[in-house]
């Protein structure tokens, strides 16, 4: 029986069930496929995989908390009439021998179970792991209650992959019998399956929440500048530092780590002895979490091809643009219009620049006082992907100096060095002046240019267009030029 039918809202909506070994999570996203927004996200820690391998069942207690949350998920997702529903379930339930239990109280409640084999989890990690960083190249590790998936993905494929039953719930049993028999273990797995020494010179994607629980207490020890876990990244030396203050810690002081879940604490030792071991057995060196996993890899393999290869950053910006600016397409035309200035930029900076340009006007509701404030908000905590902390430094900054702000405000000189700080200052002047000229509109873009040359900014306007270039635009066409160490001309 299916409950649910097409949405009646303007925004499709599409919400996935996660019955994972550890929690049961339900995320309702809408917006542009490539990269949709999270709507609703709600998670019950049901522990399904407890007791597990000592049972052989789902426990009376986690079942029951399992039953709740799936009655309450699905009657949530009618209230939000959901475009699609689907429900999906990993190694515990597989694994369980009431597992079909479980899957039949779903059904009754309107939830069509599609019970994943390890091949497919490993499969939708990779691929949600390639949503957001399309030119992976390297082991995506994705470790869940119940198993843990090894995968390859390179040229924007999931390739080799395997799963082993390696999850948080299962290895506090394993490490009971002492550190030595769990490395054994861990290696004898490691190598039957072909991957030992794999990851040599190739970085370790981290996939999962307790993972996930250990880059936020790393960002903590270190005080991290910018409280976004997605691509922060660890080397094997901080994991090692990690494992230690996590077994010789009191557990309070752990308990204490701000942003931490508490249902996420349990686990953190078991998590860091994996990864210690995987490190080292892999031969990676180098960790970077991922926000994106199997839920969103789910979505990407929904995908057609010409969708999948849309950059992230690019469509996120400009959706964000749209929704927040007052002007459609305008981010797109100020970068077009700006670009000759900047000829010389990389394509990884000329990307950046886009991005900065089509969320131009995402500050202009706030006070006059506090837009730059606003907007530097906007790039460093936005949920973008395909950006790294200096990429999100560079985005503020040009959006700061963009909005009339002075200076580098803080973190941003912690995030990226001053040389790319600077020329995020560049862009954000242009922006400036183009979005000043034209009032934030189309025609005066279109029908102006800028160029340069070793010593001059030369703004090019039609004689008919000559009116529009007032005191003030000619100040911000003076400071632009000024931190360039040009002059200032007006073609006319």
């Amino acid at each position: 029986m299916n409950l649910f039918g097409r949405s009646k809202t303007a925004d499709p909506r599409t919400a996935i069930i996660d019955i994972g070994s550890n929690s049961i999570r339900l995320v309702v996203y809408a917006g542009p496929p490539r990269v949709p927004s999270i709507l609703f996200n709600e998670k019950v820690l049901a522990g399904l995989g407890r007791g597990l391998a000592a049972t052989g069942a789902i426990a009376p207690e986690s079942m029951a908390l399992a039953r709740a949350a799936l009655a309450r998920f699905a009657a949530l997702a009618r209230e939000m009439t959901v475009t699609r529903i689907r429900t999906v379930a990993t190694a515990a339930v597989r694994d369980a021998a009431n597992g079909a239990r479980l899957i039949a109280y779903a059904e009754e409640v309107g939830l069509s179970v599609e019970l994943l084999s390890g091949e497919d989890e490993a499969l939708a990690a990779g691929h949600g792991v390639l949503s957001a960083f399309p030119d992976a190249d390297g082991i995506v590790g994705d470790l869940g209650g119940g198993s843990l998936e090894l995968i390859r993905v390179r040229d924007g494929e999931a390739g080799e992959r395997v799963s082993f039953p390696l999850g948080v719930l299962r290895v506090a049993a394993a490490r009971a019998k002492g550190d030595a028999a769990f490395e054994k273990q861990v290696v004898r797995a490691i190598d039957k399956a072909g991957w030992s020494g794999r990851g040599k010179g190739l970085p370790l994607y981290l996939v999962g929440g307790s993972w996930r629980a250990l880059a936020r207490l790393d960002m903590v020890q270190t005080d991290y500048p910018l409280p976004m876990i997605h691509h922060y990244c660890m080397d094997d030396a901080a994991v090692g530092r990690l494992k230690i203050l996590i077994d010789q810690s009191p557990k309070g002081r752990v308990r204490a780590a701000p942003g931490l879940s508490a249902g996420r604490i349990p686990t953190l030792g078991d998590a860091a002895a994996v990864l210690t071991l995987l490190l080292r057995h892999l031969g990676s060196t180098a960790t970077i979490a991922s926000a994106y996993g199997l839920r969103e890899g789910l979505l990407f393999q929904d995908l057609d091809a010409a969708t999948r290869l849309q950059d992230p950053l690019a469509v996120a910006t400009r959706d964000e643009g749209r929704r927040a600016g007052r002007f459609p397409e305008h981010g797109d035309l100020l970068d077009r219009w700006l670009a000759p200035l900047f000829d010389r930029d990389q394509p990884a900076a000329a990307r950046l620049r886009h991005a900065a340009c089509q969320l131009a006007d995402v500050g202009w509701r706030a006070n006059p006082e506090f837009r730059a404030v606003r907007a530097v908000e906007v790039a460093l905590h936005g949920n973008w992907v395909g950006i790294d902390a200096p990429g999100r430094a560079q985005l503020a900054q040009a959006l700061h100096a963009s909005l009339g702000g002075e200076g580098a405000p803080d973190p941003l000189p912690r995030l990226a060095p001053k040389d790319r700080l600077d020329r995020a200052t560049a862009w954000g002047l242009a922006m400036r002046l183009g979005q000043r000229l034209s009032g934030g509109l189309a025609g005066p873009l279109q029908r102006s240019r800028l160029s340069a040359d070793e010593g001059t900014v030369t703004l090019h306007l039609a004689p008919e267009d000559r009116a529009l270039y007032g005191e003030a635009v000619e100040r911000r066409h003076t400071g632009l030029a000024a931190f360039l160490g040009r002059l200032p001309i007006l073609s006319a």
